[in-house]
């Protein structure tokens, strides 16, 4: 078990902080991406095909 003393000394992470804090924001900002990816891919589908491919559908 890691004890600190301070609050600087946690977030050095004893040396290894840049590896800690950038894999942990990276993780953060890919979550964040997926949940924005599929909100906006769910918001495609339920409004449906969009004019143009409309169009081709009856051109056939």
């Amino acid at each position: 078990m890691m004890h600190w003393s301070s609050l600087g000394e946690f977030l050095a992470m004893s040396g290894y902080a840049v590896y800690v804090w950038g894999s942990l924001l990276m993780t953060a900002f890919l979550l964040g991406s997926e949940q924005l990816l599929l909100a906006r891919r769910r918001r495609a589908i339920l409004a449906g095909p969009h004019p143009a491919e409309r169009r081709e559908d009856n051109d056939e």
